[in-house]
């Protein structure tokens, strides 16, 4: 309990709102590693999973991919880039380590989203004459944007959680509060920059919620909450009925 006060009192400290290794400081450096990284996922997954989506060819191929990227270790790599490209490229390093784990996730939400789309719906639209590219961006995408969404969120959140190693190599962000306190045994400050890397990512975590929930059609929503409803009231004991 002492060490959690301690750490509060670390982290409302004034000392902790100036200089360059301020708490702002070190947040803009996260969220910003955290952003770029997801920018470049998304524009390298998501052309890949809609056109996997809509022509239903190459998803065993991405899945194998995906697990592959999935698997390599984080710190591991992140060292072995950094030590062959030089520490001066240590920022690319670290977008390159951060996109890698990204992109699995992001490319998920994009195939996925599209093939949730209700083939029935797909049909009705090149039967009223829509060309491949308008059933891609007029009927799949919109239908799938959920599920690309809760990709991103789940690579969003795996990212922010990772760029705390960017400290490892000297790249500032929060991890730098975890990784200078480590060999000087200050647990306060150890346990207030896991704090604010929680606080961040929960925050994100929020922001994509709504997100998600803004993007689903209405009809969606209405057929969703029908549902829910319809299970309620399945759910409910029959009048008379004795438990």
């Amino acid at each position: 309990m002492n060490l959690f006060v301690d750490a509060l009192a670390w982290l409302f400290s004034l000392d902790r709102l100036i200089g360059g290794n301020s708490i702002p400081q070190r947040v803009l450096e996260h969220a910003g590693y955290t952003v770029l990284s997801l920018i470049v996922s998304a524009v390298i997954a998501i052309p890949v999973g809609f056109a996997i989506g809509h022509f239903r060819r190459g998803r065993e191929v991405t899945v194998a991919l995906s697990g592959a990227a999935r698997a390599l270790p984080s710190l591991g790599l992140l060292t072995v880039l950094a030590l062959m490209l030089g520490l001066g490229a240590a920022p690319a390093v670290a977008v390159i380590v951060f996109v890698v784990l990204g992109t699995p996730s992001v490319l998920a939400g994009a195939y996925s989203g599209i093939e949730s789309v209700d083939p029935a719906t797909v049909k009705a639209a090149r039967a009223m004459g829509m060309t491949e590219w308008q059933v891609l961006w007029k009927v799949e995408v919109p239908l799938g944007l959920p599920l690309l969404v809760g990709g991103l969120r789940s690579a969003a959140l795996q990212i922010v959680a990772t760029a705390t190693l960017a400290a490892y190599i000297g790249l500032g962000g929060l991890g730098s509060y975890i990784f200078t306190a480590i060999p000087l045994r200050q647990y306060d400050v150890m346990l207030g920059g896991a704090i604010l890397i929680m606080v961040l990512a929960i925050v994100i975590d929020a922001l994509f919620a709504g997100l998600g929930r803004l993007v689903t059609p209405r009809g969606v929503r209405h057929r969703r909450r029908e549902s829910e409803r319809s299970l309620a009231l399945s759910a409910r004991p029959a009048r008379g009925t004795t438990l």
